[in-house]
């Protein structure tokens, strides 16, 4: 099967955009641009238009335009996984949920190691907002994007909340 991709040069670096040309399946970051070559053994850098929806609405979200995404979007991975990670989708934009209310939301409360795995193994970042999710104390812990960019995006949608 045909993937397509594009680089996305968004304010906190640089991005890589894929869809299996039905649905947005990977928003992966620069040092994971390996992980973009996993997703289709036929990989292509091409214009599509699920990928230029993408871009226009990270542009919207990066300035602030935008609190919510609409996107087709398609997950791989386990059922713990796409429960873990349909939860995130529901984390209001500017708030910020702990592993354990995440994990209590898909009701399985003592699953909170699993959830910071399956989030660290999101594939969609940024349109999935796994950057919504801290540690109990309230501390930043963990993100494949590095915890300054996590931190950008907090600040992102906490100074431009409606």
């Amino acid at each position: 099967m045909t993937s397509y991709y594009q680089q996305y040069l968004s304010p906190i670096g640089p991005l890589y955009l894929l869809t299996d040309g039905k649905a947005l399946i990977a928003v992966s970051w620069q040092h994971s641009r390996d992980k973009v070559k996993q997703h289709s053994a036929d990989l292509v850098e091409a214009k599509h238009e699920i990928l230029s929806q993408t871009r226009e609405q990270l542009e919207q979200y990066f300035t602030g335009q935008r609190t919510q995404f609409d996107l087709p979007l398609a997950f791989a991975g386990t059922q713990f996984q796409q429960a873990a990670w349909h939860a995130l989708l529901n984390i209001p934009y500017g708030q910020t949920r702990s592993y354990k209310q995440q994990a209590q939301s898909i009701n399985n409360p003592k699953a909170m190691q699993a959830i910071g795995q399956a989030n660290g193994r999101n594939p969609i970042s940024i349109i999935v907002p796994c950057h919504r999710v801290i540690g109990q104390s309230g501390k930043l812990v963990g993100y494949a994007g590095g915890l300054e960019n996590k931190m950008f995006l907090l600040d992102l949608e906490k100074n431009n909340q409606v």
